[in-house]
């Protein structure tokens, strides 16, 4: 059974005139759903048409078996559980430019990173479009009805860096862009949107041509194909110059500025050295590293090497190499760490205790 949540406007609107349904009922309906309405509450909604519907559609939204808040940035992680008892996460973070809802897009993950706990117990399940847009109702519903006025004012951001790599789910997760940007439903900016990818060169290329506007992060993590090989396996399918290629090939067909991610790992990616094949790397391509100091997650190197963020002033000396090499950079801010909702932390352990 298709997930309500799946559904364009133009498919509701197919879907009720068939039942001889008003022409407005379906842009009222479309929007009180993307308001994080149920089905059966919909205000002005007649109870029969919701009765359809229920019939017709999975209308039962994920269920919240828990809430963590981070007691250092106010972070919030929640762990849903969708209509066949697959579980996922999603964090929902609050900086001065706004709120965040970081949204994953499969339950696991196939691309194995050493440092990321995501995908350490494998693969699930993608997630359709409707089930990505739902953990976002559930942010906008949170923002809204708890408090939190000021960030609501100011237009809610979505990161697709959760579990999952969205370009690997690549139908849904373009769907979900056309859903979560539809001006009848949430409205959000493309411009508030970024996708994170590990690297996939030709997917990348197909991105490019249905962007839909959204920013695009690619974890690239090393400055060497020999490095990123180690850390993320992957990697041995396309080296770090196809990966750049591709994001060459994003910024000519879009115009939009490629941000590269780089986790920072103590004695594998983050001498000096390794800041001036980056830069060499990087020359002449105006793109932007993100640079992020490893969250521990108990993550190791075939060879046993435990992977660990470096001593600030390694992190800093690494910095100040890239941007005295002409490399536009920052160092990320870690939030929700606390409670394992920071970058690369997420794995369900909530889930494990019970």
């Amino acid at each position: 059974m298709k997930n309500i949540l799946d559904l364009t406007l133009s498919e509701l609107k197919e879907q009720l005139a068939a039942w001889s349904e008003p022409k407005f009922r379906a842009g009222q309906v479309f929007s009180l759903l993307h308001k994080g309405y149920l089905v059966r509450e919909m205000p002005g909604v007649p109870a029969s048409l919701a009765k359809k519907l229920e019939s017709e559609f999975l209308c039962i939204p994920p269920e919240i078996v828990s809430e963590q808040v981070s007691k250092v940035d106010g972070t919030r992680k929640y762990l849903l559980k969708l209509h066949d008892g697959a579980l996922v996460e999603c964090v929902l973070l609050f900086a001065e430019y706004g709120a965040t809802v970081c949204v994953s897009t499969q339950v696991g993950c196939k691309m194995g990173c050493r440092f990321c706990a995501s995908g350490r117990d494998g693969f699930v399940r993608d997630l359709s479009a409707g089930e990505i847009l739902s953990q976002v109702v559930l942010a906008n519903r949170t923002i809204r009805g708890d408090g939190f006025a000021e960030y609501a004012s100011r237009g809610l951001h979505i990161v697709l860096m959760g579990s999952g790599e969205p370009l690997d789910n690549f139908d849904s997760t373009i769907r979900f862009l056309d859903l979560a940007t539809c001006a009848d439903g949430m409205g959000i900016s493309s411009r508030n949107i970024s996708l994170s990818t590990v690297g996939l060169p030709d997917q990348i290329r197909k991105f490019a041509e249905v962007s839909r506007g959204t920013n695009l992060c690619i974890s690239l993590h090393a400055s060497n194909d020999e490095v990123r090989r180690q850390i993320m396996p992957m990697a041995r399918r396309f080296s770090v110059a196809e990966v750049v290629d591709a994001a060459k090939f994003f910024f000519k067909k879009t115009g939009r500025r490629v941000i590269f991610e780089y986790s920072m790992i103590d004695g594998v990616n983050c001498d000096v050295a390794h800041a001036g094949e980056l830069a060499k790397l990087l020359k002449g391509f105006p793109a932007h590293v993100n640079l992020i100091s490893l969250n521990a997650t108990g993550g190791v190197l075939e060879c046993g090497k435990e992977l660990k963020s470096p001593p600030r002033e390694v992190a800093m000396k690494f910095m100040d190499a890239l941007i005295k090499s002409g490399v536009s950079c920052t160092m990320r801010k870690s939030r929700g760490a606390d409670i394992d909702g920071a970058c690369g932390m997420l794995k369900l352990r909530k889930a494990k205790e019970e």
